[in-house]
């Protein structure tokens, strides 16, 4: 049980110090950092929109050719 303690005490103090070397080290500012990713998530959203219109497209133009009556 210590060892599990140990180990996870170990891996939460490590992210803590990883997590504030990158927030000193950083190369913009906050607001920069903010605005770049907001900018990358619009951008993720709008792909996800496409390819699920895309996908909803292509899924209904099957659905269309298997209800059309066959000769």
């Amino acid at each position: 049980m210590r060892r599990i303690f140990g180990l996870l005490l170990g891996a939460f103090t490590g992210g803590l110090l990883g997590a504030a070397a990158v927030l000193l080290l950083t190369p913009v500012s906050g607001s920069e950092m903010r605005g770049q990713i907001d900018t990358r998530i619009r951008r993720l959203q709008k792909e996800i929109n496409e390819a699920r219109n895309q996908k909803r497209a292509e899924l209904e133009s099957q659905l269309q050719a298997l209800r059309a009556p066959r000769p």
